[in-house]
């Protein structure tokens, strides 16, 4: 049985009541303690400088060679929060509802409104700390829409916000640093957990550039290691993305909820071959003032241009007429989806829909031309005046889909079609944020716990430096107040050594296959399972299928995968097999958890279950609950559900029309 720790109380009152007697750890004592995070993206990098700004003594992990590489930089178009600046209606609990009804109901009451309740206090440390968000004239911080919401709460620096934030996070990381309370360790890779007495109590890391395999001691490990898309090979994450810290912990006995849980983002740059690795997000903030659309005739070969008004589908703004094409990210992705399954998509594959300038570079133009008095302006100098603005919102992803796909986003649109983006499954935490292997805890996208079934669009940095800043200085204290009197184990101890054995033995045995086939070429075909039958839509015959195939993937992979150079040196093609391994495991548990699930929620859409107009069709009755899946051992694991109690927001079906 899984104990989530949810206060008593209203729900308002649940986050204050905690913080007011929770237990403290004094000042003397946190110097102490020992605490271990992996990974320093934003919600390691945050967490790791708070708490080194408590005082305690912290290590941090970073695989990269500099925190500032972590995939937080390439969130672009902003962090949500409820400070209702533009004074359209927004409040702790409009931001709570959205998060809540966006993740179609299968999101955990409390940790969401903590997460709504804290949402303003990070804007004020981000703005403390220079980060340079968009602001109005008058000097105000300005705030734009994202999908999923009627209010405009949305904090943003120009199209890359995630950057800007994680060099604030980098720098107070990098101050506690230079004091001493943070040792950091850069090129290293978790490949273990070390478990003593049942508790968490340090891992066993892997130096990237020696190949030597280090032991590390921590009262508590922490992982911020991100999310788990890439198991699909093809989506917006960083190439060296990957699940093997949280992987690792699941199979030391954390629990792994909602694995199927996956966000298509509907924004991407299309596929345009083979030979592609990875795919360009273009940040949903384009979608405030970009128009979606496809021709109203099947197989149309026109050019955008020669298209006329009348002859173009507005399939959102259609269908969708409260929110347009704002809706949430799961919702806009199956209506491109059905479109050009249909036989309307555009561009050489006819896998794309476009997203369209034209008409907001008219209207900022008129503006413009209404601030200086102007009304006997040609058109071609209102469009002028139109892209200087719109250049000022969105230069830089102009910019950088110009250079990808050799178009000018100016005068022609931009293609666009939904691709694999974040992850909402992840390690089960309970309230405090702690995984059921006590001493263990999952911040950020590793952990399962804040966005249901979909994430609305600007809440990943939400979470991240919510996770970190707000939240963990005061649970990690409250479990750690007990620890004051445990002195720090020596690695020296039989739990280290035996962990070390085990991935010692673990890599001996991937550099003994000597097999013909490429680390690449498996990660390739694994994702085409995952995505083929795994992805946008899936059903239980293709789920079936996709479970023998990636076992029997998996069986070959460990007879004929070839890993060139050695054990004891910067060996990348090693670190890869290590990481596409746990995929090839991964991907076998999100097809279980997706065949588990016989119903439609947020982005696991099951074709069996849809209303009559294509919607997601949930059953509350038998499926309203966390699957927390344990591993049992090869190909087996064990489910257990939490069960989802909504006391303030009555689930019903979504309707964003």
């Amino acid at each position: 049985m899984l104990d989530a720790k949810i206060p008593a109380g209203p729900l308002d009152d649940k986050w204050s009541e905690y913080k007011g007697h929770c237990k403290l750890v004094n000042p003397a004592n946190k110097r102490k303690l020992e605490v271990i995070v992996i990974g320093t993206g934003l919600a390691g990098a945050s967490a790791a400088a708070s708490l080194g700004e408590l005082g305690y003594k912290v290590k941090a992990f970073c695989f990269q060679d500099s925190p500032r590489r972590a995939h937080s930089i390439a969130a672009q178009g902003g962090i949500n929060a409820a400070k209702n600046y533009q004074n359209d209606g927004d409040s702790v609990f409009r931001l709570f509802y959205d998060t809540i009804k966006g993740g179609d109901y299968r999101a955990r009451e409390s940790n969401v409104h903590r997460l709504s309740e804290v949402s303003a206090n990070i804007i004020d440390q981000c703005v403390a700390q220079g980060v340079p968000f968009a602001r109005e004239y008058g000097g105000l911080l300005s705030n734009r829409s994202f999908g999923g919401t009627q209010v405009q709460r949305t904090f943003y620096a120009a199209g890359q916000t995630g950057q800007q934030l994680l060099i604030g996070a980098y720098q107070a990381l990098e101050r506690q640093v230079a004091l001493g309370n943070v040792k950091m360790y850069s090129r290293h890779e978790m490949l273990e957990i070390v478990k003593i007495d049942g508790k968490a109590r340090g891992i066993i890391a892997r130096d990237l550039v020696s190949g030597k395999l280090e032991r590390h001691f921590g009262h508590a490990v922490l992982l911020c290691s991100g999310g788990y898309g890439n198991v699909f090979y093809l989506s917006t994450n960083a190439m060296g993305s990957n699940v093997t810290a949280a992987w690792k912990a699941h199979k030391k006995g954390a629990a792994f909820a909602n694995p199927c849980f996956t966000q298509i983002h509907p924004t991407c740059i299309p596929v345009s071959g083979d030979h592609q690795s990875k795919l360009t997000l273009m940040s949903e903030s384009l979608r405030n003032d970009g128009r979606i659309w496809v021709p109203k005739k099947q197989g149309d070969n026109r050019k955008a241009s020669e298209i006329p008004e009348e002859e173009r589908d507005y399939y959102l703004e259609r269908r969708y007429p409260a929110f347009g094409n704002l809706v949430p990210r799961d919702v806009a992705s199956r209506a491109a989806k059905e479109r050009c399954d249909e036989g309307f998509g555009v561009g050489t594959s006819k896998q794309a829909v476009y997203l369209d300038f034209g008409a907001a570079i008219l209207r900022y133009g008129k503006i413009e031309a209404g601030k200086e008095g102007r009304d006997d302006l040609d058109e071609a100098t209102i469009i002028k005046l139109g892209k200087e603005v719109v250049k000022e919102k969105y230069g830089n992803l102009f910019d950088m889909y110009e250079k990808i796909t050799g178009e000018n986003p100016y005068e022609v649109p931009m293609r666009i079609y939904p691709a694999v983006h974040y992850t909402m499954g992840g390690l089960w935490v309970d309230y405090e944020l702690q995984t059921n292997v006590p001493g263990l805890y999952a911040l950020g996208e590793a952990n399962f716990s804040d966005h249901g079934a979909n994430r609305l669009g600007a809440s990943a940095l939400m979470q991240g430096l919510a996770d970190g800043y707000f939240v963990i200085p005061y649970t990690l204290g409250n479990n750690l107040a007990e620890d004051i009197y445990s002195n720090a184990i020596e690695t020296s101890h039989p739990a280290f050594a035996e962990a070390e054995k085990e991935v010692a033995d673990r890599i001996n045995q991937l550099m003994g296959i000597k097999g013909k086939q490429s680390v690449e070429s498996f990660h390739k075909r694994l994702g085409k399972i995952m995505w083929d039958k795994c992805g946008m839509a899936r059903n239980e015959k293709g789920l079936q299928q996709a479970i023998v195939e990636i076992q029997a993937l998996k069986k070959e992979f460990w007879s004929d995968v070839k890993i060139p150079g050695e054990i004891d040196e910067m060996n990348p093609e090693l670190d890869k097999a290590n990481r596409v391994a746990d995929f090839l495991e991964l991907g076998e548990l999100m097809c279980m958890d997706a065949l588990n699930r016989k119903e439609s929620c947020g982005g696991h859409f099951r074709e069996e279950y849809q209303t009559p107009d294509g919607e997601a069709l949930r059953d509350d009755a038998n499926f309203m609950y966390v699957a927390a899946w344990e591993y049992k051992g090869e190909h087996s694991w064990e489910l257990t559900k939490e069960p989802l109690v909504y006391e303030v927001i009555k689930p019903t079906q979504r309707n964003y029309k």
